[in-house]
């Protein structure tokens, strides 16, 4: 692990923080240039950092290094850990603003998140706190930076890890199973048919199937959901397909055992499945008095285990992450700086 550090320069403005960050380039597997950018950042300002490598996967095609960053004081055990993570989803937006937002890839998912948890860490800083800075690669494919840094805890107390969820404070975050539904068949001459044996009609049975099971429901929290993804088969128009396939991705809200078993029942005998991967459910602490949601998405906490209790806030819209309209508010990226100190405050201090 690699280490730097120098002395901090003054204020910090949180919104030339969240563009800078947009303009680096960092989708999925390519976010070393943007966690090198951080290193040499925050070591100007006086934090001690190292870094944690990780491994490309076999699915990417990038031969650039990438790794984890955490960022503190010099031999502190931190008492609360701000953590979001760097790679954002494609294709590449640069950023722009007016007097109102923030626009550009990341803006809110988590670019403007780091720049407010850099923010408010250096004022607990200066407020005698014990924090740090985890950020972390691959959130958005497979959590790969999470689960190297969940081998390198540094005994913090209290994760608050950053998401776009309007500064209110997740009760829970919704897990994900994804499974890929193969059908195979026997090619013929479509003139023929009953010289073949379609493994798209099965396919296309077995997912209208999956589309009538029942999904668990958990009280406070609401529905599981089922989207099919993609669907592809077959080897043209006049040929009787001989394999067919489709990938689908359910959310949940609880244990998967249910849900495994009811899609394994509803595609018998016509398709086989492949669970590829799995995210539990997770609920979560939440603060009196502070406004609260349900994260339907995922993140990277349930692979944070060893950083300490966990809560999920964060600026900024989830509806907008992902989109070609991604932006974050001026006004709630200053909120959310605001509402880091708080909460970590109150952890620290062991208020409900």
């Amino acid at each position: 692990m690699s280490l730097h550090r120098t002395s901090p320069p003054a204020a910090l403005d949180a919104v030339a923080l969240t563009r800078q960050l947009i303009d680096i380039e960092s989708i999925t597997y390519n976010e070393g240039a943007v966690a090198g950018f951080l290193v040499d950042f925050l070591s100007s300002r006086g934090f001690h950092v190292e870094t944690m490598p990780v491994g490309q996967d076999s699915e990417s095609r990038s031969t650039t290094s990438r790794f984890n960053i955490y960022a503190g004081t010099e031999g502190e055990q931190p008492d609360v850990v701000f953590s979001t993570h760097l790679d954002t989803v494609p294709p590449f937006i640069a950023s722009s603003e007016d007097d109102e937002y923030i626009y550009g890839r990341g803006a809110c998912d988590a670019k403007g998140i780091i720049a407010a948890q850099v923010a408010a860490a250096e004022q607990l800083r200066t407020l005698g706190a014990k924090v740090g800075l985890l950020f972390v690669v691959g959130e958005e494919r497979d959590s790969a930076g999470a689960k190297v840094a969940n081998e390198h805890p540094r005994g913090s107390r209290f994760l608050i890890n950053g998401e776009p969820t309007d500064n209110r404070v997740a009760v829970a975050s919704k897990g994900a199973l994804r499974a890929a539904i193969r059908a195979s068949g026997k090619m013929a001459h479509s003139a023929y048919p009953e010289l073949g044996d379609s493994a798209v009609h099965k396919l296309v049975e077995a997912l209208d199937r999956l589309l009538d099971i029942n999904l668990p429901v958990a009280e406070g929290i609401g529905p599981s959901t089922l989207n099919i993804g993609t669907i592809e088969g077959g080897r043209a128009t006049n040929v009787i397909a001989d394999k067919a396939e489709a990938h689908l991705l359910i959310r949940l809200v609880g244990p998967s055992e249910e849900t495994r078993s009811a899609i394994q029942q509803a595609v018998a005998g016509l398709a086989a499945v492949d669970f590829t991967l799995e995210i539990p459910f997770k609920r979560l602490r939440h603060l009196e008095g502070l406004p609260t949601m349900v994260a339907a998405f995922t993140t990277d906490v349930p692979w944070l285990t060893n950083w300490g209790e966990p809560l999920l806030l964060g600026p900024g819209s989830i509806h907008v992450a992902h989109t070609p309209h991604e932006k974050l508010s001026k006004r709630e990226l200053a909120e959310a700086i605001d509402l880091y100190v708080q909460v970590a405050q109150r952890l620290v201090n062991g208020e409900a």
